[in-house]
């Protein structure tokens, strides 16, 4: 039986407007919500209509203080919110633990309690860390080097502990994101090569091109998390941590620039051959996904997704070499909010009027 009532949260992202988009091609009758802090609503990138419209009810509000009533009648519960990479995980180190860990555990504790049968979870390969030889398996030692990644496999030990036979919990552990978005972040790794190689016709890789990096689409996101809306027990038990992808998903940075290159004619690639090794360098073993949702395994290949890319930045005249700087990257947003007085350090908007009035003027 499909599901009647879902809430996605942190739907204002990157990831979120793909998850909204499927979620509504895949249950049209059901009643769609959202929740967000409303951080990068305003990040939007060529899009020509807002994303939320698909919604049936769009509610801001901060996960750390989600309210019960408004849980209420839901069949599921996917949480994409997070501090979302490993700069803002730094430098903000106590917001991505509540956020990222103890207000997902919330959550998930909130919704079980007001009756929901299933709780998606946004988790990260990132938890494999540094891993040489094979590729990772869910089994595997974990070597999470971060904040970020340690909040999310900090939640997923928490999650387990929630998960029962009426109480389906998936956590997702999803490569590096990438792919066109109408709130597009070009702070990571596939997405900065296409915009480097449009702005500039050079692709600068900052490291000797050798670590290892999954990734997919965020369409492929999608479909995994339309999966796991609908996954019972006997499809991996009541609580999965599953790795989400195929084989081909994994590629080494330079191959990856070199794949760009390819769809960009004209466009140079340069390596730094002595700089510092990248620790984070990890492959993905993703036979168990293929096991078990046979029939959502991601449609997206790396060609496509760096087609999209580019005909979507030239769709938005994209031209703009200082693009690191902009509020294309997440970080340089939270700290133009925070110059401007409108969120603290725990990355909570400021309610005080003197200091709205004085960030408005």
């Amino acid at each position: 039986m499909h599901p009647e009532q879902i809430l996605i949260a942190g739907n204002m992202g990157y990831v979120g407007p793909a998850v909204v988009r499927s979620l509504r091609n895949a249950f049209p009758q059901a009643r769609l919500s959202g929740l967000d802090l409303g951080l990068f609503a305003h990040c939007l990138t060529g899009a020509d209509s807002l994303p939320e419209r698909l919604l049936d009810v769009q509610m801001f509000g901060d996960l750390r203080h989600t309210r019960p009533e408004s849980l209420q009648g839901l069949d599921v519960v996917v949480n994409l919110a997070a501090i979302s990479n490993d700069p803002m995980g730094k430098a903000f180190a106590e917001a991505t633990d509540a956020v990222n860990c103890r207000a997902a555990i919330r959550l998930a504790r909130l919704a079980k309690d007001a009756g929901a049968k299933r709780y998606v979870f946004a988790s990260s390969c990132s938890v494999y860390g540094q891993a040489d030889g094979a590729p990772r398996r869910e089994s595997d030692p974990l070597n999470p080097l971060t904040a970020y990644a340690r909040s999310k496999i900090d939640a997923e030990i928490a999650l387990q502990e929630l998960a029962d036979d009426d109480f389906i919990v998936t956590c997702l552990r999803f490569p590096t994101a990438c792919g066109m978005s109408p709130r597009l972040r070009l702070d990571l790794v596939l997405n900065d090569f296409v915009a480097s190689a449009v702005a500039s016709g050079r692709i600068d890789i900052l490291s000797d091109g050798t670590p290892w990096r999954p990734l997919i689409d965020t369409n492929d996101m999608a479909l995994a998390i339309e999966w796991a809306s609908e996954r019972t027990a006997d499809r991996g038990g009541a609580f999965l941590a599953v790795n989400v992808g195929t084989p081909t998903c994994n590629y080494q940075v330079k191959e990856l620039a070199a794949a760009v290159a390819e769809q960009i004619p004209g466009t140079d690639v340069a390596v730094n051959p002595d700089a510092a090794p990248d620790k984070r360098s990890y492959q993905v073993d993703f036979s168990l996904y293929g096991d078990l949702a046979p029939d959502h395994l991601p449609r997206i290949d790396l060609g496509e997704s760096i087609r999209q890319l580019h005909a979507g930045l030239k769709r938005m005249a994209f031209a703009e070499r200082n693009f690191r700087e902009s509020q294309f990257v997440r970080l340089k947003v939270l700290a133009q909010l925070r110059e401007q007085g409108r969120l603290n350090d725990r990355i909570e908007w400021v309610t005080d009027a003197a200091a709205i009035q004085a960030a408005v003027a």
